[in-house]
């Protein structure tokens, strides 16, 4: 290397990268609880009896699966206000993060109620149980338990993918980064420091679900 490496340099920037961090933080638990939520919505719906809103939340799965996460956020973030609806950059990228969840999520846990055996829904019935009783008391707790380290790996990606919101000016990490790197062209260090702290997040975060899996699903991963 040509030059000598300054990251001593970075110290009066830290503040600004731990506000990012914490926004990208922020933006994950409200993504992952959302997104979850809508997953388990969409699954109840599409292992249900196909019907009108089964093809249309299936459309929905599909179109997210199948293209870019940043033509989504930009779809929101400036096609929506010409229809009038107007968000904020902060409730643009939620709102890209949490549909985007909520459609692989919906399939990560379909899958996990595919492989349920039949007779835990005939089960339910025998006891009297309605369709949504029995799909949130015997059929979603084991299915969750075999899904749930692809469901953590799904909820790690978003959050990984949320650097993307910095193109429409949200101040989170990878937003961060890039300013303090246009004031100190300390490219480097900057990019580096910030891939250890989303380094850092990432194990975190599998390490709490993990252990709130363990505890709610008895799931192992």
């Amino acid at each position: 290397m040509s030059g000598q490496l300054n990251f001593s340099a970075l110290w009066p920037y830290w503040p600004q990268l731990l506000a990012g961090a914490w926004v990208t933080v922020q933006l994950t638990v409200l993504a992952t609880l959302g997104g979850v939520a809508l997953g388990i919505l969409g699954a109840a719906l599409r292992s249900g009896k196909p019907g009108w809103l089964s093809r249309i939340w299936g459309g929905y799965v599909e179109l997210i699966r199948n293209t870019p996460f940043v033509v989504q956020l930009f779809f929101i973030v400036f096609g929506l206000p010409a229809t009038g609806l107007k968000l904020t950059a902060g409730e643009a990228a939620l709102l890209a993060m949490l549909i985007n969840l909520g459609a692989y999520s919906t399939e990560i846990i379909r899958a996990g109620i595919q492989a349920t055996p039949k007779g835990q829904w005939e089960a339910g019935r025998v006891l009297g149980l309605s369709y949504t009783q029995t799909f949130l008391r015997i059929v979603l707790p084991p299915a969750m338990q075999r899904i749930y380290p692809a469901l953590v790996s799904q909820c790690i990606i978003v959050m990984l993918g949320s650097s993307v919101v910095s193109q429409v000016s949200y101040e989170e990490l990878t937003f961060a980064a890039n300013l303090i790197q246009s004031r100190t062209f300390l490219s480097f260090e900057v990019y580096l420091v910030s891939t250890l702290i989303y380094l850092l997040l990432s194990m975190m975060m599998r390490q709490l679900l993990l252990a709130a899996g363990r505890k709610w699903f008895g799931a192992t991963g």
